[in-house]
């Protein structure tokens, strides 16, 4: 068994948002991102990195537009893969899951953003399709979301809600220290 780090959408858009007032649900996500990269480094353990791109010319994701550059917390070292998809799942339209079964990889350990968008959507397809998935919960980002009543619903529960759909299901939930020692055993 391979495990490899997934790193979703770290990207500067994230941090644009949280500059606007928008409070994420896990104010330390980049510390934990951050060490965990290092941990897998220092390990000389796979790490993919899958960074959205999105369509429309005026997302804040858009290639063009300074939120798709990447958080300093989580760029990309050389000969690290990096997959650039345009929808929710890195596994479509990315050679994501080729490039995992080439490198013999059926562990995941999940960090990123946003937690109830990509994130989500990212494991549940590695869960379906066998991965055995670990999603790091305080290495996430997220903010509020609106529901269709009008209702705000608080990023932490946003998150807390994520990680429950998530849980048991398609991956298992592990803290940034829970992970970490398992990296160094």
């Amino acid at each position: 068994m391979a495990t490899a780090l997934l790193v979703i959408d770290v990207q500067m858009a994230f941090v644009e948002r949280r500059a606007k007032g928008f409070v994420w649900g896990n104010p330390e996500a980049e510390t934990s991102i951050a060490a965990l990269l290092k941990a897998f480094r220092d390990k000389g353990l796979p790490m993919v990195h899958v960074h959205h791109h999105d369509p429309n010319p005026g997302d804040s994701f858009h290639a063009d537009q300074p939120g798709s550059a990447v958080q300093p917390c989580a760029a990309p070292l050389a000969g690290e893969a990096v997959f650039i998809k345009q929808g929710s799942s890195g596994f479509i339209g990315t050679g994501l899951g080729d490039h995992l079964a080439a490198q013999g990889i059926t562990d995941l350990v999940v960090i990123g953003g946003a937690a109830n968008y990509c994130v989500e959507s990212t494991v549940r397809m590695a869960g379906n399709l066998g991965y055995a998935t670990t999603v790091v919960g305080d290495a996430l980002i997220n903010f509020r979301q609106i529901l269709r009543d009008g209702r705000e619903v608080a990023a932490a529960d946003v998150l807390e809600m994520t990680l429950a759909n998530l849980d048991g299901e398609f991956a298992q939930v592990a803290s940034a220290d829970e992970v970490l020692a398992r990296v160094a055993a």
